[in-house]
């Protein structure tokens, strides 16, 4: 059965592990092949080690051998985006101006804890440079492709994680979000990823985007999300601002019974313009949301799009982090990022501290709004997935990533947790996202909403023919 892990959910994975049936070499060799076989075309990693993944994976086939695992994911085959230290491997995070060369001797609060529950890390996933835009091309690494259609975006930053995590290079990933990150690509690649609430997975060394900057799971299911931020959602000394651990497994609240909860949903947030299929997808799930038994309203938040702050908070954090950049850095990073750098340059102290005020407004506008709703629905993107190697879809009119991506970084402001689940499908047969928004803390609650769609839009019997799965 080797030749099939790679279509079973982390879950499935460790089932088999426990029975007998699968193996975790055998699983890790199976995304190993997958990765040969697809990853020339789609450029998901930026870098594979095999060596290194199957002696993990025959680590964990010992201990489930000896009745030992040692976690609910032990030898389940995973990648990490290359924003995260790893000890051992690079941390180039999309940039020819990083120096390889150099001692790699820390890991990260994630991938630490990965390590101490037995993940088997298979190597590290593609990002645009310093994670700084929605889209996944670098000029490290070139372009990262969508697996529905190479020819289109997966969206970014954590883009090549998504589309690991797609196409069963690897069934496990984690992403970084700070402004929709790891919601984007998972929209458009039509799998699950959860950006949690601030502080609820560590970080280290500390995000130069702040308060915007979150890490979350992502995977094909929302158990296995649920899995993974159990392992992830832990403390660590290195980040004063990580939450206390929480009380209860997520794996557990994901079975939450909802139904009977007040949910807004929020077509356009009152100022979007979303594509007529994506708006179809998303609106026909709804429907089936409140057949099943969820108490859904029509409403918008009340609230201004409020790129302009978020604009000034995400420049001023890339500033921060490039100036500490070698000399000549100028001409050789993406000219996009460029720009943001001399953009950020041109903020006061002032400056900065007004957007911080208006996205601590903002989060207690959102605060309030959640008194009368359990959470707020709504498209996780207002488009569809677009040309590869471009910022914005060619013709659009379009200046920058933040204006087609305005269901979602909203909630990097307010720190609340927000995941997107599959929702359907446009025409073309390329995946709808719809996001869930929560009050911030309700992680479990957001997880067992999005179980509700799953379990109401089944993955397996909506996929159309020639998915990447």
């Amino acid at each position: 059965m080797p030749s099939t892990g790679t279509l079973l959910t982390a879950s499935e994975l460790v089932a088999a592990y426990s029975s007998g049936e699968l193996s975790p070499v055998e699983a890790t060799k199976a995304s190993l092949d997958v990765i040969e076989q697809h990853d020339k075309e789609l450029n998901a990693f930026t870098l594979v080690d095999p060596e290194v993944a199957l002696d993990q994976a025959r680590a964990s086939e010992e201990r489930w051998r000896e009745g030992n695992p040692i976690g609910w994911l032990d030898g389940v085959p995973a990648s990490i985006k290359d924003m995260f230290l790893t000890q051992g491997w690079p941390t180039l995070r999309g940039s020819v101006c990083i120096d390889r060369d150099q001692p790699w001797e820390v890991d990260s609060p994630v991938t630490a804890r990965m390590r101490e529950n037995g993940l088997v890390l298979l190597g590290k996933t593609t990002t645009p440079e310093l994670g700084w835009k929605g889209v996944t091309d670098n000029p490290l690494d070139g372009i990262t492709r969508n697996p529905w259609n190479p020819a289109l975006t997966p969206g970014g930053s954590s883009g090549g994680s998504a589309v690991a995590v797609a196409t069963g290079m690897s069934e496990l990933s984690v992403g970084t979000d700070g402004g929709g990150s790891v919601r984007i690509p998972a929209s458009f690649c039509g799998i699950v990823g959860f950006k949690p609430t601030a502080g609820r997975v560590p970080l280290f060394p500390a995000s130069p985007f702040g308060a915007l900057a979150h890490a979350g799971p992502m995977a094909r299911s929302v158990d296995d999300v649920a899995l993974l931020l159990d392992v992830l959602a832990t403390t660590d000394h290195r980040d004063p601002s990580a939450l206390a651990p929480p009380i209860g497994t997520y794996r557990e609240a994901v079975r939450r019974d909802v139904r009977g909860l007040r949910a807004a949903f929020s077509p356009a947030l009152g100022y979007i313009d979303v594509d007529p299929e994506v708006a179809q997808a998303v609106v026909s799930t709804v429907a089936a949301l409140t057949e099943a038994g969820l108490s859904v309203e029509e409403a918008d938040p009340g609230f201004a799009d409020p790129v302009e702050a978020f604009d000034v908070l995400w420049s001023t954090g890339a500033a921060k982090w490039l100036d500490s950049f070698p000399a000549g850095s100028e001409e050789r990073i993406d000219q996009g990022l460029r720009r943001v750098w001399e953009q950020g340059r041109t903020y006061s102290a002032s400056d900065y501290l007004d957007a911080q005020a208006t996205r601590a407004a903002l989060g207690i506008h959102m605060g309030e709004f959640h008194l009368r709703y359990d959470v707020l629905i709504t498209p996780t993107m207002p488009i569809q997935p677009f040309e590869a190697g471009h910022d914005v879809p060619p013709g659009s009119g379009l200046e920058s990533w933040p204006q087609w991506t305005r269901f979602t970084y909203p909630f990097n402001m307010t720190q609340q947790p927000a995941i997107t689940v599959p929702a359907g499908f446009t025409s073309q047969g390329l995946p709808v996202g719809l996001q869930i928004v929560g009050p911030r803390h309700s992680d479990d609650l957001v997880l067992a909403v999005a179980k509700l769609v799953e379990e109401i839009r089944p993955w397996a019997t909506d996929r159309p023919a020639g998915s990447p799965r």
